[in-house]
């Protein structure tokens, strides 16, 4: 007689995702297309989320035809909160196509 094979076998979705000790160091990236000041409005965007930027964790990179700018910053974040308001404020922003 076969028996049903009660015990749940974990499966990769069914396992937590590993979670962000606070304070950390993270890498917030930003995409638009490279016109005016998008360097400047990231940054000014991330700011108002944040107690200090370090202007050396700041780089702007165009693409290969300079169509479109990334930018990305390094904050030390302090908890998902912050983070999901960074996002959700460079979401909102017209000149952000994409944020990672």
């Amino acid at each position: 007689m076969k028996r049903k094979m009660t015990e749940h076998r974990k499966t990769q979705d069914d396992a937590e995702a590993p979670g962000f000790e606070f304070p950390c160091q993270y890498q917030i990236k930003a995409m638009g297309r490279n016109e005016g000041n998008l360097c400047d409005t990231v940054v000014k965007i991330v700011g108002q989320h944040c107690e200090h930027i370090d202007d050396r964790h700041v780089s702007c990179r165009s693409s290969t035809n300079g169509k479109y700018l990334s930018v990305s910053i390094t904050i030390e974040a302090q908890s998902r909160e912050q983070l999901d308001a960074i996002y959700d404020a460079l979401t909102a922003h017209d000149e952000v196509l994409m944020r990672l």
